[in-house]
């Protein structure tokens, strides 16, 4: 970016970023004092959209990670894979995918082995900026590359492939880290995925050509610990952004990110994307939160000081990365300046994971104090103009700045000391462009000069000499401004590396204060809502009582929000039917039940009045598909490439959140899909199901197999009106009420009319009274009153009952008719 002014060249990288184009800052590499000819430059650093660590370029409440990908082809799936696999096989894929994540900013580093499915779960999660692949798999696999790139929104670059050869990467790793092995950070039984963290290393190394000290573990992703949200669920969800608009306002996340610092909001957005499954681990999370809920005074005391707090992580890693000012490390004095507060009042914490936060958080006194007493308060941006160092830090800088400030004092002094020792009352020392400091004597009293003078300079009526204390003081005098300058920025890199060796300390510090930022917000988007603390276990209970949707209840405008009751086991009741007309609240039930459970395994409180949540360990969603035509898949195959993930990966302990599985294709076709998907879930799997349909020949199944329940979205019908109550009771209906919605929605009253005639006549010819549901298997019975069939025509048994002439039969007759119809109705129950 030649002629761009330093100061406006965030303006400049944040569109070539955002573009993502990179960017090679070149610099002088030498003192144009000490240069003979050109000023030698060369490109000190590479700015890639993965590797940004501008502020003006960055959003402070985001990680910006750079991913590098390697997928490995292999008959057995990588040790850190998902345990589900072990149960169904069938689902799974010889290809792993080795994945490597890093935020430069923060100094975040991890890695894992994927396979194919989930890999594209991981990042949609991680949302990264930039993602590395080797330079043979960019042109072997091009296409399908960019395919995924599209998906995630994040450009590829291509590296050398001996950067992700495990053996290269292997001694990257080592060097950077100066260990002998991969075991102490628990990484050395990973597979592809230690080839795809040394290319991160090697790409960082290459690029930022700077120390990466910050960078200093490397961290192995267990899935065993987290509850897995495939990429389906996260979106559909809305955890992060909504789902139509890709905004942050609206989603689950903008409700509860009530953080006060940066770091404190990236490590809650990492919470709700990994929701824990250790129940003693959650329960830790739930028992602070209620801490901070039950006393609001002491939440607000943390609160206070937290605000005083600016981001360590990234301040740390500007430090490490030798790209720090004195602005920022004054912002880090004052953030330390908190932690004695902070630290002594969670150790006074009833809770353990308060308490134990509260033992562990060092208040780094050492480095508060060195950057008080080195930092000037009001120093400026630039560490080149002085200013930067406090004054009393370093004697010689004292020195100098007496010496500039103070240098006519200093001449007068001296000229009144030689007046003195010469006895020349009219001697005067003065100074000019030309010869600089002088001492000027009349030629009456030339006799007495003193022999250390040395003449500079003959006058018509006088003389004017030098002295060696003169001449030093000028030397002084003149480049006291430069070396003033010059003497700060040493000082500054001194304070600045003495910082940087206790990167791991403010690195552990930051996490502590971050991890306390999201319980206190937690807690206070708890009480500001009405949340209620969850049970949450071991078993594979899901009971909620008024459960509430927690975005939908406070964007609501015009009405209260309806709470509704869930309650599913692994044991009874295991999959909820729930049929109802459109506009009914069917999606917005199910979507709550989810959120539900997933604020739960965060380890925070819930939008209802009880809730008892058995730990799942993966959710499920089938919610709306669209077409994904530049892949070649069409919006009906998207919806079975869901379904086909969810019927292959499910367990017991799952919970799968279904919303009108089959509309994408013909009626019959759609509905034997949903009946077979449903049957198969209930008698194979048995995970914590709710279904939203419209197929209300579905509710047959309540009939058919145990811990099927029919559930509806209650209504009131008021002449041609119908009125939504929004609440879930027990049992099934046949109507959905599409017409009314139709014409809510403004369809002309002609089109109405011609609608209700038409749908007048097919429920009429479609009629069923065989006893029978269509769907279920011969030989297999109801338990209890059957739903007639609307796709099965009148039995020939009815139309021979209707078709007696009972006035022209004697009583002889109509038992022996009677005796007739009997045997064939029995023989038609034996078929």
């Amino acid at each position: 970016m030649a002629g761009i002014p330093y100061h406006a060249a965030s303006t400049y990288l944040r569109k070539l970023i955002k573009a993502g184009y990179k960017v090679a800052i070149c610099e002088q590499v030498e003192d144009p004092k000490l240069a003979k000819g050109i000023v030698k430059r060369m490109v000190t650093r590479i700015i890639t959209p993965g590797t940004v660590t501008d502020e003006g370029v960055l959003e402070e409440r985001e990680n910006n990670y750079l991913v590098a990908l390697l997928l490995q082809k292999t008959s057995a799936v990588g040790p850190a894979s998902h345990p589900e696999d072990a149960q169904h096989p069938k689902g799974r894929t010889s290809d792993v995918y080795g994945l490597a994540w890093a935020d430069l900013t923060t100094g975040d580093f991890a890695a894992g082995d994927f396979g194919s499915e989930e890999v594209l779960d991981e990042l949609t999660r991680l949302a990264p900026a930039e993602c590395l692949v080797p330079e043979r798999a960019l042109k072997e696999d091009r296409q399908r590359l960019l395919g995924l790139g599209r998906e995630i929104s994040c450009p590829f670059t291509a590296v050398p492939d001996w950067a992700f050869e495990r053996r290269s990467a292997q001694k990257l790793l080592k060097e950077h880290f100066r260990v002998g092995s991969l075991e102490g950070f628990g990484c050395e039984e990973l597979g592809p995925a230690v080839g795809s963290a040394g290319a991160i290393i090697h790409y960082l190394k290459e690029t930022q050509k700077t120390t990466l000290s910050h960078i200093n573990r490397l961290r192995p992703y267990r899935a065993l610990s987290y509850l897995v949200l495939d990429r389906s669920g996260q979106k559909s969800l809305e955890l992060c952004r909504t789902l139509h608009t890709g905004e942050r306002e609206g989603s689950l996340l903008a409700i509860l990110d009530g953080t006060t610092t940066p770091m404190g909001a990236r490590l809650l957005k990492r919470w709700l994307l990994l929701p824990l499954r250790d129940v003693a681990a959650i329960q830790e999370r739930a028992s602070a939160v209620e801490e901070f809920v039950k006393e609001p005074a002491f939440r607000k005391k943390i609160i206070a000081a937290l605000d005083r707090v600016y981001d360590i992580e990234r301040i740390t890693s500007r430090i490490s990365s030798r790209r720090v000012n004195a602005r920022h490390l004054l912002s880090l004095a004052q953030s330390l300046a908190q932690l004695p507060l902070i630290k002594a009042s969670l150790t006074e914490c009833a809770s353990k994971l308060l308490s134990d936060s509260g033992e562990g958080l060092e208040v780094l006194e050492d480095i508060r104090t060195l950057l008080k007493r080195a930092i000037h308060p009001a120093a400026p941006i630039s560490l080149t103009e002085g200013g930067v160092i406090r004054q009393g830090y370093n004697q010689e800088l004292d020195r100098l700045r007496t010496l500039k400030n103070e240098g006519q004092k200093w001449l007068t002094r001296f000229q009144a000391e030689e007046i003195k020792r010469t006895g020349i009352h009219s001697l005067k020392v003065g100074f000019n462009k030309v010869f600089g400091y002088y001492i000027e004597v009349t030629n009456v009293h030339k006799d007495k000069v003193p022999p250390d003078y040395v003449r500079k300079q003959t006058l018509k009526n006088a003389e004017r000499y030098i002295t060696a204390e003169l001449k030093s003081h000028e030397s002084e005098v003149l480049s006291a401004d430069e070396r003033i300058k010059e003497l700060e920025y040493e000082i500054f890199l001194e304070v600045r590396d003495t910082v940087a060796k206790s990167t791991e300390r403010l690195q552990t510090a930051a996490s502590t204060i971050a991890q306390v930022d999201c319980l206190t917000a937690l807690a206070q988007v708890a009480q500001e809502n009405s949340y209620t603390r969850p049970i949450v276990d071991d078993s594979l209970k899901l009971e909620i009582q008024d459960g509430r949707h927690p975005v939908l209840e406070k964007t609501l405008l015009d009405e209260r929000f309806v709470p509704n009751d869930i309650g599913l086991d692994g044991e009874g009741t295991h999959m909820a039917i729930v049929t109802g007309p459109n506009m009914a609240g069917k999606s917005t039930y199910i979507r709550q039940v989810a959120l539900i459970v997933l604020m739960a395994q965060m380890g925070g409180f819930v939008p209802a009045k009880h809730a008892r949540i058995g730990v799942v360990d993966r959710i499920f969603t089938r919610v709306g598909a669209a077409d994904e035509l530049y892949r070649g898949k069409s919006t009906f195959l998207v919806e079975m490439n869901e379904a086909a993930n969810i019927l292959n990966n499910a367990t017991a302990r799952s919970l799968v959140i279904l919303d009108e599985v089959g509309r994408g294709t013909s009626t019959f076709d759609g509905l034997s899909i949903a009946w077979a998907m449903s049957e198969y879930l209930s008698k194979h799997i048995c995970p914590r199901t709710l279904f939203a349909t419209h197929y209300h020949e579905l509710t047959e199944l309540a009939l058919l197999l145990p811990g099927v329940k029919n559930f509806n979205m209650a209504v009131r019908e008021w002449g041609d009106e119908v009125i939504f109550l929004y609440k879930v009771v027990e049992g099934a209906t046949d109507k959905s009420y599409g017409i009314q919605v139709a014409r809510l929605a403004g369809i002309p009253k002609e089109v109405i009319e011609r609608a209700k005639g038409i749908l007048n006549n097919l429920e009429s010819e479609t009629l069923n009274s065989s006893g029978l549901p269509k769907f279920a298997p011969r030989g297999e019975r109801p338990s209890g009153p059957v739903q007639r069939d609307l796709f099965t025509k009148e039995s020939p048994l009815l139309k021979e009952i209707r078709a007696i002439d009972l006035d022209k039969m004697s009583p002889i007759q109509a038992l022996l008719k009677l005796k007739e119809l009997k045997e064939k109705s029995e023989g038609n129950r034996a078929e």
